[in-house]
């Protein structure tokens, strides 16, 4: 981490692969949201991602079936 990083955060820019979870193991907060996740590799941060539109998603819903909509982050692009 440099500098500007602890001056105005991580900028967020290289992730980690998908990761999925399966099963009922306790999942992160960001894998509630669509079973799947990114992670920043600057920072740990991780994302909810929306694996068949293969992008980070703003998800405000629990689970993914509930009915409401999530809203895809236009731009930004995990590996």
């Amino acid at each position: 981490m440099n500098w500007l990083d602890l001056l105005f955060g991580c900028s967020h820019k290289r992730y980690s692969f998908p990761l999925t979870i399966r099963g009922k193991r306790g999942g992160s907060q960001a894998a509630s949201a669509t079973g799947t996740y990114v992670v920043c590799l600057d920072c740990g941060q991780e994302f909810p991602y929306d694996w068949e539109e293969m992008k980070l998603v703003h998800a405000k819903a629990e689970t993914p079936n509930s009915g409401e909509t999530i809203a895809v982050l236009s731009g930004h692009r995990a590996a």
